[in-house]
């Protein structure tokens, strides 16, 4: 199913005041001259570690430990994660490892 000039234009208007509203609507809630709320603060201080929870229960979700390789390539590839990180203290190479170990182990060990 195509759509005709007119839904595109109107989808391609939705998408720009989509994006835009996202981007200019904390500026215009939250002017500079403002002190920034105390529960925009406190969410600030606590979401960072409710996501990386959220995520992951979610990476873990489906590991049956009675079944196939018994979730031991997921909690390699988590303890690559997690030492990584305490010992470099960089996001990125904590999870480029920790993803490499895991696909090492599923491709090839287990």
């Amino acid at each position: 199913m195509t759509m005709n000039i007119t839904q595109q234009i109107i989808t391609i208007a939705m998408v720009v005041l989509g994006t835009m509203l996202t981007r200019f609507l904390p500026f215009i809630v939250f002017p500079s001259g403002k002190p920034t709320p105390k529960y925009v603060q406190y969410l600030g201080k606590v979401l960072p570690s409710a996501v990386i929870g959220l995520l992951v229960i979610y990476c873990f979700k489906d590991v049956s430990i009675l079944a196939g390789s018994h979730g031991i390539p997921e909690l390699i590839g988590v303890a690559v994660v997690a030492l990584l990180h305490v010992w470099q203290k960089k996001m990125l190479l904590s999870i480029a490892g920790g993803t490499i170990a895991y696909m090492i182990m599923v491709q090839f060990v287990f």
